[in-house]
């Protein structure tokens, strides 16, 4: 229990997550601070005062989302007190470093209570708890020796990954001296982090100008964006292209020294296909060319990783084996025994 200035005795309660009628007075009190309670969220806190929730903040995986503070309580250190609630729950885990997203009024008050600024737009501003987080995570990686020449770059979810990740990897290492293939880091697929890496590095690696990299926490997908501060949540995909680009223009690219990002056609995905316009539209600004290869096709139909998983699903591995490699075959034959 906490006393504040004028008396009122607030008192903590978690969840992981809230469900029933916690979750409900949750979710209304975030929508009376102009936000919405995000669907990813697996942890939260709560301060209380009198059965009403007064503070909040919540947990979805590495990520810190939904912070808020009733207007009658700022100024009582309750953000300082619901973080560290957040941060000993994110260390029980073994996760010690942590991202936010947020508006970018808001950079003061979270710098204030340990966390630095990665990147921002008008519209989000990233932040984490580790100083010169990214610089570490970049310097970390496997580098070429010589980066002369054109030097690539590939994202990619691989959720599993295909036949056509593949055909991405070999036009790029054509083509380019060097190649960075990242892999995303989420855990919130099919396969996971570890296993799409795997699959990534097996597939690849009669490619000896391919290195494959994770992401870390510095690229998600639109689908797990946290857009929850967001007015307007129809324009969630465009704010996160825009951020996730940007990140990617300023800070990755520049480090790499990557002159090419390559992409697949996407004739499937109005969100993806709308991603590589705006791509094509803001990396020449920072020296990236964006390189469009047409999609690799298998029985008359592009080979897409959402079309594998429905084949896993049916398990239909005749059908699966035209569309993936060996080393993507054996692991979800294993995954699926």
């Amino acid at each position: 229990m906490y006393e504040m200035t004028g008396g009122d005795i607030v008192y903590l309660r978690t969840g992981a997550p809230f469900t029933g009628s916690l979750l409900k007075k949750l979710q209304s009190f975030l929508l009376a601070c102009h936000l919405e309670y995000d669907p990813g969220i697996r942890f939260s806190a709560v301060m209380m005062e009198d059965d009403e929730i007064v503070a909040t903040g919540s947990l979805d995986g590495c990520t810190i989302k939904c912070v808020a503070v009733s207007p009658a309580y700022q100024g009582e250190d309750l953000t300082a007190k619901i973080l560290t609630v957040l941060f000993q729950e994110a260390a029980r885990v073994g996760l010690r470093h942590l991202m936010l997203y947020t508006k970018p009024c808001n950079q003061y008050l979270f710098a204030g209570l340990g966390f630095h600024p990665v990147i921002r737009t008008a519209d989000v501003l990233l932040m984490e708890n580790q100083r010169s987080g990214l610089d570490i995570f970049l310097t970390s990686l496997e580098k070429p020796a010589d980066d002369r020449g054109p030097v690539g770059c590939i994202v990619a979810n691989a959720n599993p990954f295909t036949l056509g990740h593949r055909h991405l990897a070999e036009t790029a290492a054509r083509e380019c001296a060097w190649v960075h293939l990242f892999i995303l880091s989420e855990d919130k697929g099919m396969f996971s982090p570890a296993e799409r890496l795997t699959m990534a590095r097996e597939a690849c690696a009669d490619l000896p100008n391919v290195l494959v990299h994770p992401t870390g926490p510095y690229m998600v997908s639109s689908s797990t964006f946290p857009s929850y501060f967001l007015k307007d949540q129809s324009q969630a995909p465009a704010v996160h292209c825009e951020l996730d680009l940007r990140l990617f223009g300023e800070k990755i690219a520049p480090a790499l020294h990557i002159t090419r990002r390559y992409v697949g056609t996407e004739p499937l995905c109005p969100v993806t296909s709308q991603y590589n316009a705006r791509m094509k539209a803001l990396l020449p600004d920072y020296g990236v060319d964006v390189i469009e290869i047409d999609r690799a096709e298998a029985e008359d139909a592009p080979i897409s990783a959402s079309r594998v998983r429905k084949l896993i699903q049916q398990a239909d591995f005749d059908a699966l084996a035209p569309l993936l490699p060996p080393a993507t075959l054996r692991i979800i034959r294993e995954k699926t025994r």
